[in-house]
């Protein structure tokens, strides 16, 4: 994680922060009034750019994500859980662009995300749905442990909300922005320093499988959890009726959620490491 802070001293990062937050939250804003979850969230054809973002921008692009969102929240859904989303939106890009360096899916030493190959392209969509996954995590588990709204109802709309735009829209906005993002010489890696740039390694690979299995274990682990007490996916949890901030939902997302933060200071090594 340390390129996430290394960002800042980067006037060029720092200017894509503001136009990754400006762009996210231009997308959201209109659709505020398409709700899903009243005061919680709404349609998002916005959220195929943070997977975008976050592979073309890195650190920039996670910050300007939850941010965004951020900003985004002011116009209809502002509140606590805004806390845990702008946690969410950050990971949101954040794992993405970490799960596309560290976790090996992409051919070796071909990093750049073109999507120019077959193998690229299954990357990107491993990692987009990674990416919603672990934005609906640290979301769905904190609003359950403030019993404010059911972790499996909530965890499946987000994860579904952000996948599907992540996917069908985000592949073709990437593949129109990425030679010019080339071009203009803004991608993430031509801008920081390099010692500030993690790549692959011995415990970034690591860190990746404990963030992957971490996200995995907090979202389908809690479902299982919230199943026993009642709960049920998508739009139908509403009316089950089930227990909402139970000790299982609480305990098994919050291992997860605090797998997926401690994760990523694991995939915190330069271009020196072996």
């Amino acid at each position: 994680m340390r390129d996430v802070f290394a960002m800042w001293k980067n006037t060029k990062m720092v200017v894509l922060v503001a136009l990754s937050a400006g762009l996210y939250a231009a997308l959201l804003i209109p659709f505020k009034g398409f709700v899903l979850i009243p005061g919680i969230t709404e349609v998002r054809p916005g959220s195929a750019l943070p997977v975008v973002l976050g592979l073309l921008f890195g650190p920039a692009g996670a910050w300007g994500s939850a941010i965004g969102n951020l900003i985004g929240d002011f116009f209809g859904s502002l509140g606590i859980g805004s806390i845990s989303g702008f946690v969410g939106n950050f990971m949101f890009a954040y794992v993405p662009y970490k799960l596309w360096i560290n976790l090996g899916l992409a051919p070796s030493g071909e990093y750049t995300p073109d999507l120019k190959s077959g193998r690229k392209v299954v990357t990107y969509v491993v990692v987009a749905i990674l990416g919603a996954a672990a934005c609906a995590l640290p979301i769905a588990w904190f609003l359950d442990v403030l019993g404010m709204v059911p972790f499996a109802a909530l965890g499946s709309i987000i994860t579904l909300n952000n996948s599907i735009p992540s996917i069908v829209l985000g592949i073709p906005i990437l593949l129109i922005l990425y030679p010019r993002i080339v071009k203009w010489d803004l991608l993430w890696t031509d801008l920081m320093d390099e010692e500030d740039i993690p790549v692959a390694g011995k415990l970034s690979r690591i860190g990746a499988v404990i963030m992957v299995i971490s996200i995995l274990v907090g979202l389908i682990g809690g479902f299982l959890a919230a199943f026993g007490v009642g709960q049920e996916l998508l739009y139908g949890g509403f009316g089950a009726g089930g227990d909402v901030g139970s000790a299982g939902v609480v305990l098994i997302g919050g291992i997860g959620t605090a797998g997926l933060i401690i994760s990523s200071f694991l995939q915190n090594y330069p271009k020196k490491e072996s």
